[in-house]
């Protein structure tokens, strides 16, 4: 057939058939490209979207507590000290005991020479002889005045009068022995004797030494201190008082016993708060029958606390602070971040006791990014804190 004669209507048929389904395919080719270009870019939007909101690492508030004590530094002191100062006035004549030296109540330790003293009660005694005297004079003419009213030849007047002159007379004599053993009460104070068992921790006297009556002029002649218990001074923070109770337990250890440690018992507490430090004064007990221990020392008091809850801790890290105060960030239910003001309790280093301000079931966001707000949606990385996988931030390829 030449190439002008027309083409029959099979040919003509099949040509119509193929262009169809040439245009079919192409319909096919250019929808399905379409198609996959909105589903990449709804990925690609929704990846993005995805990524704008911020990952944070929560974890819950640890309720265990770690550590049930508070160390604190304290002071011993002697359970009994008693600063010596003279009750009269004179030169110290002798002292026996030394610092160091074990004395015994009752002890004699130093003498005094008091010589006016000793003059004073010589003069006294005197004077109370002369009274005494007078008084028995008076005494024997009242009884021979007495012996003579019957004949009338005194009168009621005169014995009257020698009646009173003779009760004069015994009341100058009371006073006169009165002032004798006054005198002689100082003179026995001439002899300093210890009031109780103990040690001699200091002496500020030699031979010789002017000595004045009574204790502001100047240092005690001697202390002496019973160290056979030490009473513990330690000063607690206000916040931790309600949680030491009388009769708990202590640990004291000491600078110069390293390697040991001492127990202790609370016996006292001042029940008032001091307004400098704002920290309560508390005493304790420790036994020292081997005197092994100074009064004066220092020692670190590590004390037993009883609470009523184990206090909830949270990484250093959560804790924010500025001009809205002191605050932890938490993710709610809805994965909204909420901010919430704490007080804290105790600073452990990497980890904050906290006194109030938070719940046990808080998420607690551990490390709150720059620029976190409130109400602000957020993406757990985990459950309790996991942090989100390479995997898991790497964008979709398209």
């Amino acid at each position: 057939m030449s190439p002008t004669e027309p083409r029959s209507p099979a040919s003509r048929r099949k040509l119509g058939i193929f262009g169809v389904v040439a245009l079919i395919a192409a319909g096919l080719v250019v929808g399905t490209g379409i198609r996959a270009r909105e589903e990449q870019g709804s990925r690609l939007k929704e990846w993005t979207d995805d990524q704008a909101v911020p990952s944070v690492a929560v974890t819950l508030p640890n309720a265990k507590s770690r550590n049930a004590t508070l160390d604190l530094p304290g002071r011993l002191e002697a359970y009994y000290r008693a600063p010596i100062f003279a009750r009269v006035s004179g030169y110290l004549k002798s002292w026996s005991a030394d610092i160091g030296a074990r004395v015994k109540a009752g002890q004699v330790i130093a003498e005094i020479e008091a010589p006016d003293l000793d003059q004073q009660l010589l003069q006294a005694r005197a004077d109370l002889a002369s009274q005494q005297a007078s008084a028995r004079l008076s005494e024997a003419t009242l009884n021979r005045r007495k012996t003579l009213v019957a004949s009338n030849f005194v009168s009621a007047q005169e014995i009257d009068e020698r009646t009173a002159d003779l009760s004069n007379k015994n009341a100058a004599v009371h006073s006169g022995q009165a002032n004798v053993e006054r005198l002689e009460a100082l003179a026995g104070y001439k002899k300093i004797t210890v009031p109780f068992d103990g040690v001699v921790t200091a002496r500020d006297t030699d031979v010789g030494a002017l000595i004045n009556a009574g204790g502001g002029s100047g240092p005690a002649m001697f202390v002496v201190s019973d160290i056979t218990k030490l009473r513990v001074y330690v000063n607690v923070p206000q916040n931790y008082v309600p949680a030491i109770k009388i009769g708990a337990k202590a640990v004291i250890v000491l600078p110069e016993y390293p390697n040991r440690t001492f127990q202790a018992t609370v016996e006292a507490s001042s029940q008032a708060v001091d307004v400098a430090s704002g920290t309560t004064r508390m005493q304790l007990g420790l036994d020292n029958a081997s005197g092994e221990l100074m009064p004066g020392g220092y020692a670190s008091v590590k004390l037993s606390l009883e609470r009523d809850a184990a206090p909830l801790s949270i990484p250093a890290s959560a804790l924010i602070f500025n001009g809205s105060g002191l605050r932890v960030a938490t993710v709610g239910g809805d994965d909204k971040v909420l901010f919430k003001a704490v007080t804290i309790a105790r600073d452990l280093g990497r980890e904050i006791e906290l006194a109030s301000g938070i719940a046990p079931d808080d998420r607690v966001i551990t490390a709150p990014p720059d620029g976190l707000s409130d109400g602000e949606h957020v993406r757990v990385a985990g459950a309790k804190g996991k942090p989100a996988t390479a995997s898991e931030k790497q964008a979709p390829k398209g």
